[in-house]
C-alpha cells in the first residue's frame, strides 16, 4: 500500500456506458443521482450527466449491446458503480420505481440492473446525506497489478490493497476486484464486447506525450480515434480513451 501520489498522464474525465438508447439510460440516472444534463459534441446520441457530487455519467449508442448476466463472466459486468445511500430498502424501492432490476439482496448493499442491463450497487451508508455516489469498481485478473497500472495513469495513489480488493485514493475513486475466471472484452471484436469505458483528459501535454507515458506504464493501443481522442486498453483489457478539448 502507497500514499504518495505519482505523475499523471491523464485525469479521469468521464464514465463512458454502452446503451441501445442512450436517451432512455441518461434518464434514469439523471433522476436516480439528481444529475444535470450537458449534450456533448458527439452527436445527438451522446449524453453526458454530471452529477451532484462530480461524477460525469456518459451515454453512447451501442444498438446491437449484448447486456451483462451479472454474476456469470459469459456476459460479464466488467465494470459497476457502488452507490452510497442512507437507507437501502428505500433507495432500491425509488430505483426499481424509476426502471431498474433487483439481482441480489444483502443487509449492507443490494445489486441491481439499470434499465440498459449493467449491474450497479445501492450500499448502506447511514451518516449520508442522500444518494452519492462512492466509486467505480473494475472487474480484474489481479486487483494489484490493476491499482498499479492505474496508479501510473491517475497520479492517484493506492489507499487498499488486500484480499483480492485494492482502490485508488482520488477524488473519483476507483475500485478493483479479483474475479475468478475473469473474462476480458477484446474491444473491438464483436464477440467479446466492452459494456463501458473511461474517458481520460491528458492536460496541457500532446496527445503523442500521453501516449507514449500511458504506453511506457503498461496500456495497449487499440485501432480507433481521431484528432482529439486515441484508444488504449488497460492490461486487463477494458478499453479507455485519451481526449484533449
Amino acid at each position: 500500500m502507497s500514499d504518495e501520489t505519482t505523475t499523471r498522464v491523464a485525469a479521469l474525465d468521464a464514465v463512458v456506458f454502452d446503451v441501445p438508447a442512450p436517451p432512455v439510460a441518461a434518464d434514469f440516472w439523471q433522476r436516480l443521482t439528481g444529475a444535470e444534463v450537458e449534450q456533448q459534441g458527439y452527436g445527438e446520441d451522446w449524453i453526458t450527466l454530471n452529477t451532484p457530487d462530480g461524477w460525469s455519467l456518459a451515454f453512447q449508442p451501442a444498438p446491437d449491446l449484448v447486456p451483462p448476466r451479472w454474476p456469470g463472466q459469459e456476459h460479464p459486468q466488467q465494470a459497476h458503480l457502488d452507490l452510497r445511500v442512507p437507507d437501502v430498502a428505500t433507495a432500491v424501492e425509488r430505483a426499481v420505481g424509476l426502471g431498474a432490476t433487483v439481482l441480489r439482496e444483502s443487509p449492507e448493499w443490494t445489486t441491481l440492473a439499470d434499465p440498459a442491463g449493467h449491474p450497479f450497487d445501492l450500499c448502506h451508508a447511514p451518516d449520508n446525506d442522500g444518494l452519492t455516489i462512492m466509486g467505480l469498481t473494475v472487474d480484474v485478473p489481479d486487483a494489484s497489478a490493476a491499482a498499479a497500472f492505474w496508479s501510473g495513469v491517475l497520479g492517484d495513489p493506492v489507499v487498499y490493497d488486500a484480499e483480492g480488493m485494492a482502490m485508488l485514493g482520488g477524488d473519483r475513486a476507483l475500485l478493483f476486484q479479483q474475479v475468478e475466471g475473469y473474462s476480458a472484452p477484446r474491444w473491438p471484436d464483436p464477440e467479446y464486447p466492452q459494456q463501458l469505458h473511461l474517458d481520460l483528459q491528458v492536460g496541457p501535454q500532446s496527445l503523442d506525450e500521453a501516449e507514449a507515458a500511458a504506453l511506457a506504464v503498461g496500456a495497449q493501443r487499440l485501432p480507433g480515434g481521431g484528432e482529439t481522442f486515441r484508444v488504449f486498453a488497460d492490461p486487463a483489457g477494458h478499453p479507455f480513451c485519451l481526449c484533449r478539448g
